[in-house]
């Protein structure tokens, strides 16, 4: 099994997984599962590091953000990439170069140190997601076990961004900051052991070469996109954000175009002709998008309005990621009985009923409510990772799976972008009109709650948490409604007659 190679001019076989491919599975959901950890703990060690190395602002600002950028700017291209040199051998690689800059970050010295580190774990970590995702879909084959695959896959990466501050917490009160990223070598160490045993080789011969002024043109539409929606969540429409969002849609128009006339291109536009990928790629998009806005601005509220530590926020959201875990896990069973599609919908209504408990969270009785309402939000929208997650895969020929993985990815990192940005902006906007601050007020504490907060006047901040709160309910109800909207949407778009060979349902 190891030491086979599997073409994509084969194609795949329905036949059931054994107990060498959920050896396999657990081989990959490890470092899907480090991953998630990778991107929530970080924002706990940043006081930690900083006494350390005496970053700058800047400095300080390009460690945290420049693994996400680059992560979100080389997916499609490691996906591609993936397919093309073998999707085992692209993981192995991935899992050693994480492992070095993970020692790199853990044991750095200076903040340019850090950067570099950070930067090598983003590229590492984008050959990661596709690599682990496509390679599922060519161990399963059998309908129904793909869809609990994929949602054991899920479940990791959902589970350990919500269980990030937990684990970082206690590592961080035990010892150094570099501890966080030292998590990462055994399991790194555990995959490279592993993989030649458990997974598959599988690559497409017929994909020709990487295109590298494709890859170019990519990363220039991908990353300015990125850095400009982060940047307006932060400032607004200023002219350098609006320049940098402008500059990334022109390079993109350029990248489609040279794709449309590749013999081999990086990115086949023709994916998007089918409906169920375009549209589950769409409620992916929504889904990443609300949930990546309304977190934002949950985690804010239990730590500035009712003033937990990140330690026990995260402990808060606990409930969340056994919810989460169980939606996903829940979905492929469902969807053996019932329509996925209809099981997609329901579950991003429940979401949405979840949102809509923000409505109701007050400045002295937020935290009960907080909890249920991301519980039940995290158990609805689990379907939706794995049935969604499950038709762009099942839609794209074996061939292409790695490139279909990596759109799923990046689609969702867009989305979270995305919902940072825009719903960040609505909450700033009611909150600065709801404070009316005395004269000789600094004007931080007009800015944001957090300025407010920081001033440490108890005469300031029962107006200032007052008119976040308010916020939190705008952003809840326009998010609820876009939910049911895209729950309504994807439930027209996916139906179609049934195909027992891409479908999750096996009749």
């Amino acid at each position: 099994m190891g030491d086979e190679l599997r073409t994509g001019t084969m194609d795949s076989q329905t036949t059931r997984a054994g107990r060498r491919e959920w050896t396999g599975l657990a081989v990959l959901a490890l470092p899907t599962l480090l991953l998630s950890l990778d991107m929530s703990v970080l924002h706990l060690a940043v006081p930690y590091l900083a006494a350390d190395l005496h970053p700058s602002g800047s400095e300080l600002l390009w460690i945290i953000d420049i693994y996400g950028f680059l992560i979100a700017g080389f997916l499609v291209t490691m996906g591609t990439l993936g397919d093309r040199i073998g999707r085992r051998k692209l993981l192995m690689i991935g899992g050693a170069a994480f492992g070095l800059a993970s020692i790199g970050a853990a044991f750095a010295t200076s903040p340019e140190m850090l950067i570099a580190a950070r930067a090598g774990l983003g590229v590492a970590g984008a050959t990661l997601m596709p690599s682990t995702l496509a390679l599922i879909s060519n161990m399963f084959s059998d309908p129904r076990q793909r869809g609990t695959a994929i949602a054991v896959w899920m479940s990791c990466f959902m589970g350990g961004m919500v269980i990030g501050p937990v684990v970082g917490g206690v590592l961080l009160e035990l010892a150094h900051w570099g501890t966080v990223f030292l998590m990462a070598v055994p399991v790194m160490v555990l995959l490279l052991v592993t993989a030649p045993k458990l997974l598959p080789e599988y690559r497409d011969e017929q994909a020709g070469r990487l295109d590298l002024l494709s890859v170019a043109l990519w990363l220039g539409a991908v990353l300015p996109i990125v850095f400009a929606l982060k940047e307006l969540a932060n400032d607004g429409p200023e002219p350098r954000n609006l320049a940098a969002l402008a500059a990334g849609v022109a390079v993109g128009v350029l990248f489609v175009r040279r794709q449309r006339v590749l013999e081999h291109p990086m990115l086949d536009l023709t994916l998007f002709h089918d409906r169920k990928f375009s549209a589950a790629l769409s409620i992916v998009l929504v889904g990443a998008l609300t949930m990546g806005g309304v977190f934002l601005l949950v985690n804010q509220y239990l730590q500035l309005v009712e003033g937990l530590s990140a330690v026990q926020a995260g402990f808060a959201l606990l409930p969340q990621a056994g919810a989460v875990v169980a939606g996903s896990l829940l979905a492929p069973k469902l969807a053996r009985r019932f329509r996925p599609e209809f099981v997609l919908g329901f579950g991003m209504l429940v979401a949405a009923c979840g949102i809509l408990l923000f409505t109701r969270v007050g400045v002295d009785n937020g935290l009960p409510l907080v909890v249920l309402g991301m519980a039940v939000a995290a158990f609805g929208m689990g379907p939706q990772g794995v049935l969604c997650t499950e038709m762009v895969i099942s839609s794209v020929p074996p061939r292409k799976a790695g490139v279909a993985s990596a759109m799923s990815e990046t689609t969702a990192e867009f989305g979270i972008a995305m919902g940072i940005a825009v719903f960040g902006s609505i909450g700033t906007a009611v909150y600065r009109s709801g404070t009316d601050f005395p004269a000789g007020t600094p004007a931080e504490a007009g800015e944001s709650l957090a300025g407010a907060v920081a001033l440490g006047q108890e005469s300031l901040l029962a107006g200032a948490r007052e008119a976040f709160t308010s916020g939190v309910h705008l952003v809840a109800a326009i998010s609820a409604v876009i939910v049911v909207a895209f729950a309504v949407v994807g439930m027209t778009a996916l139906r179609r007659r049934p195909q027992p060979d891409r479908e999750l349902v096996n009749s």
